[in-house]
This record gives C-alpha cells, structure tokens and sequence, in this order.
C-alpha cells in the first residue's frame, strides 16, 4: 500500500486527500508537522514539502496534480475528470493561474510580514487575488460548480486556496459581493467531504 505524506492543513495536501477519498484508492496516511519533518520524510522527498506519496517500489510522487491524476486515473467513481476531457483548455488555463499568480499573491497576502515591503504590498496582492476569485463567481452564475453541474476535479483543486485566501482576513472576505463564492466555499467547509480529510492525527513517528 503507498504511504501518503501529508500535513493536514496544506493545500496541497489537502486536495491531494480529497481526490484520494473520493478515488477510494487506499494508502497509509503519515501526517507530519511542518516544523518538525522526520528524517524518513526528508528521505523521500528532496523539496521538504507535501504530499508525497511513496510506493513499494520506492517510486515517488511528490506533487499534488500528480497525485490527484494517480488517484482518478486508477478510480474515479465521482466522474472528477470529466470536466477535463470536455474543456481541456479551460481547464489548464485555471490551473496555471491558480497555482502561478493566485498562490503568488495569496501568499504575500496571508504572510505578508515575511516579505519585503510585505505590508506595504498586502493590499495589492489582495486585490490581485480578488480578481481571480472574482471570475470564479462569474463561472458559479450559471452551473452550480465550477466543474459543472457535480463537484468534480476544478473545485478539489481550487477549494483548500479559497479557503486559505479567506483564512487571511475573514471578515474582510465575507464582505465581499460573491455571493456565490461564499455558497460554494460555505457548502464545501460544511460537507462531509471536507470533515473526512480534516480528520486530526497524532504527527507520525519513525519510533
């Protein structure tokens, strides 16, 4: 059975689980601190970052679309991919902007203070940020998800960043007129499927 590294409250990781629990291909979880990696992480994993996923033969994923594709492609009850096969383009297109200039500006807006000229540039990348969220809500208008009528691959994908572009400044966010953002985002943090991946572990020890 492979073993999946995780932290629980990454992004990355998080949408890795997701298409994982809903593949309902089975790996043994390890959850890590991020503060505190054991040496058998660092072993498989050169970057020091989640998830990873070990297999017997000592093959290694170690990025989360990898992961995601692993786990539908061997499985995929819930048809996630279909969106996919019928909008390839669009598809890609949201990817890169999500994990380019959306993470770009979701980071130096939640940890602004790690940056230079951090607090100084927090409010630009927020904007930048609600820009992309912005098209999001205008693609919500008229489906009930953004990968169509089901929850599906670019809602897995998306959701754990909204949730942290939230997560910086809460009331701020709620303020904001996205009313279908904040349903989709709403029904998500409330499902059942969120509730099964956040599940707390005791931190894996190599003793």
């Amino acid at each position: 059975m492979p073993v999946l590294w995780s932290f629980r409250r990454c992004p990355y990781a998080m949408r890795a689980r997701l298409a994982i629990k809903s593949s309902g291909m089975p790996v043994r979880l390890r959850e890590i601190l991020l503060r505190d990696k054991p040496e058998e992480f660092l072993v498989d994993s050169e970057k020091g970052t989640v998830p990873v996923l070990k297999f017997q033969d000592g093959n290694i994923i170690d990025e989360s679309l990898d992961v995601i594709n692993w786990a539908l492609t061997n499985n995929d009850p819930e048809d996630w991919l279909r969106v996919c096969r019928e909008s390839p383009g669009f598809c890609h297109e949201f990817v890169q902007k999500l994990d380019g200039p959306f993470k770009h500006s979701l980071d130096r807006y939640k940890y602004a203070t790690r940056y230079d000229n951090g607090l100084e540039d927090e409010a630009i990348h927020r904007d930048l940020g609600a820009a992309f969220i912005r098209d999001i809500d205008s693609r919500l208008q008229n489906q009930a998800y953004l990968s169509g009528s089901n929850f599906g691959f670019l809602d897995a994908v998306s959701l754990p960043f909204i949730r942290q572009f939230r997560i910086a400044n809460p009331n701020w966010f709620d303020l904001q007129g996205w009313g279908r953002v904040h349903e989709w985002l709403n029904e998500f943090l409330n499902s059942d499927r969120f509730g099964a991946i956040m599940t707390k572990f005791q931190p894996w020890k190599d003793e």
